[in-house]
């Protein structure tokens, strides 16, 4: 894939109109790569002009804050807010909430002041400027899809209609779980559990969650997170449904249904 470096634009003499930062997962995770991929993919055939950082991006210190470790969050942060600052980044777009939360909401206190665009929205968008063409009767049509709310862009920006109405310009059925927009149920993987062990208890949370998927009857979950897709699909798998429900974000959907 041709994927445009922040830096390599600038010295060329141009200025993208988007930054897009991956984040951890988008960048190590192989299944979170696919997601990054597929969302690079719509941004290239949309013709947005956007770049991304490369190995100049590292973590926004999101993890380290909610894990408690202020000093190691202000640290990130701060250099982070230095590059940015530095290539006079005006609009972020992300795929992770945990990063359009943090961006949006923690960093300006710190001197980062950006439009932050979660992905969902910026696909909303480009459906209706009608830069996103979709197929008639495409390879999801008909099927049935459930929607997970992820905690940091649902409850926490309250961003619960643009991912709705991206499925819903799709030839599918969207059902909605028992426990959706504000009343929706974590997926298990906020405030940094997605990288300790849980806490003893009866139930984890991402199995109590793929339940409710599977109450659904739905063919696909589909999320707007790399965490959340990782914790259903594991959910999904402890259950033994993995080879009956597929779990895909909203940018994987919506490539495979373009024209």
């Amino acid at each position: 894939m041709q994927i445009p470096i922040m830096a390599e634009m600038l010295a060329a003499g141009d200025i993208p109109e988007i930054l897009f930062w991956v984040g951890c997962a988008g960048s190590f995770d192989r299944r979170a790569q696919q997601i990054t991929k597929a969302f690079a993919a719509i941004l290239n055939k949309t013709g947005v002009k956007y770049a991304v950082l490369g190995t100049e991006e590292t973590c926004t210190g999101d993890p380290a804050r909610r894990a408690g470790n202020e000093f190691l969050f202000q640290m990130t942060a701060y250099g982070n807010i230095q590059l940015l600052n530095g290539y006079e980044v005006k609009k972020i777009v992300t795929t992770c909430p945990h990063c359009f939360n943090i961006f949006k909401n923690e960093y300006p206190a710190l001197g980062g002041n950006y439009e932050v665009i979660h992905h969902t929205t910026l696909l909303q968008q480009l459906i209706d400027e009608g830069k996103i063409v979709l197929k008639d009767g495409g390879e999801f049509k008909g099927k049935k899809i459930t929607y997970h709310d992820s905690c940091y862009l649902g409850r926490a920006n309250n961003i619960y209609e643009a991912p709705r109405k991206v499925l819903e310009a799709l030839d599918v059925e969207l059902i909605e779980m028992k426990r959706c927009r504000s009343k929706g149920l974590c997926c298990g993987a906020g405030g940094a559990q997605m990288f300790k062990e849980e806490e003893k208890g009866v139930k984890r949370v991402n199995t109590e969650r793929a339940e409710d998927a599977l109450q659904t009857k739905a063919n696909i979950v589909a999320s707007a997170c790399p965490f959340c897709n990782t914790m259903l699909t594991d959910g999904l798998k402890n259950k033994s449904a993995e080879d009956d429900v597929q779990v895909l974000d909203i940018a994987e959907i919506i490539i495979n249904s373009m024209n």
